[in-house]
């Protein structure tokens, strides 16, 4: 297939095939229930905090700046980034090791992995069209949210997807493209959430070279750690110019942007979008440091386990008591697995709507 087909037929359109598939995900269900889901912060937590909705805008925008920058194709990669995230679970990634966890439990090998449910979502989740499920998106979009994370073969992907998108084979530049957006995007609001929401400080970052680099930007102008708002702001400014001019630089002359690479650039071939050696680095480092410091904060943990008991009770409560779900998923068990029906239906729901309808079953948690 070419980058811009469809497996369904469509009328014309006045917009670029890319951009059409970026409409579609934004007028989708499961692109609003983005705002009241996980980031790093329960929603609950405060309206500062990202959700997934906002950090999708945030990765799309920095998709976008690059691939602009870079000559590739803007729309694709903004369609990509808005879609990379639809099938993220309530509380974050523990909803989803969760509800991969109890699946495994009742025998599904498979169990559940939150990329995999994304491409789901626009290929046959959603049902806006009478004619097919999912959202018919470009083959090119399709294999951006299929093949976010390398290695693209993995056990848990049925058959017929290597027959269609070939994981032998990387994605277009532009999907690599909304990979590294979506690392830049996580690392710099994280660090901006956790400073602001005092369970870590800058000085819990600086043994991060990387940092210290970006903390000294900001002095430079004359800025000191005082003034809290101001601050944060301009570090977060500063690393995410930082990190995407130092990814252009590594990666312009590595490029060919005279057509959309889909299923054409072999898997094993080296990624031509990246960062020097060396940054690549002090970026993994830096991710260790959030982890150890941010990511496993006690607080967070209380959380993340409470969100993780709520996902357990869910999936026993409506595994007992099917009928608990909407007529929507109800129908479906007429024709497909009642675990993978509910896995889907818990998937679907925002934090608010899973913890509310934890404490209907049993009480308030």
């Amino acid at each position: 297939m070419q980058a811009y087909d469809r497996f369904y037929t469509i009328d014309k359109d006045f917009r670029n095939p890319y951009a059409r598939d970026r409409d579609r995900i934004i007028h989708s269900g499961s692109f609003r229930k983005l705002e009241y889901k996980t980031q790093v912060f329960l929603n609950q937590e405060g309206d500062f905090f990202r959700t997934r909705l906002t950090h999708s805008i945030e990765v799309s925008q920095i998709a976008r700046s690059i691939t602009s920058h870079l000559g590739l194709n803007e729309s694709l990669a903004e369609a990509i980034a808005l879609a990379h995230d639809l099938g993220h679970t309530p509380f974050g990634h523990i909803g989803g090791d969760t509800l991969d966890e109890c699946l495994k439990s009742d025998g599904f090998k498979n169990g559940f992995e939150h990329n995999f449910q994304s491409f789901r979502v626009v290929s046959s989740l959603e049902k806006r069209y009478k004619g097919f499920d999912g959202l018919n998106l470009t083959f090119a979009t399709l294999e951006g949210i299929l093949k976010h994370s390398y290695p693209y073969k993995k056990s848990f992907l049925p058959s017929f997807i290597d027959e269609k998108f070939n994981l032998e084979t990387h994605p277009s530049i532009e999907a690599m493209v909304v990979d590294r957006a979506d690392e830049i995007a996580y690392i710099t609001h994280d660090i901006d959430d956790g400073v602001n929401s005092g369970l870590i400080r800058f000085d819990d970052l600086r043994e991060s070279l990387l940092i210290k680099e970006i903390l000294q930007k900001v002095k430079d102008e004359g800025i000191s750690e005082d003034e809290d708002e101001m601050f944060r702001y301009r570090f977060v400014s500063h690393l995410i110019n930082h990190l995407v001019y130092s990814l252009i630089d590594f990666s312009k002359d590595k490029i060919d942007n005279s057509k959309i690479y889909s299923a054409s650039l072999p898997s094993k071939s080296e990624l031509p979008i990246g960062f020097e050696p060396k940054l690549e680095t002090e970026i993994k480092k830096l991710k260790k440091l959030l982890f150890s410091k941010l990511y496993q904060h006690k607080d967070i943990m209380i959380k993340m386990y409470a969100g993780k008991q709520a996902i357990k009770g869910l999936y026993v409560g409506l595994n007992e008591e099917p009928k608990m779900m909407p007529k929507f998923y109800l129908e479906q068990l007429q024709s497909r697995n009642k675990h993978r029906v509910i896995a889907d239906y818990i998937a679907s729901m925002s934090d608010r709507h899973a913890l509310s309808f934890y404490n209907d079953m049993y009480g308030r948690l």
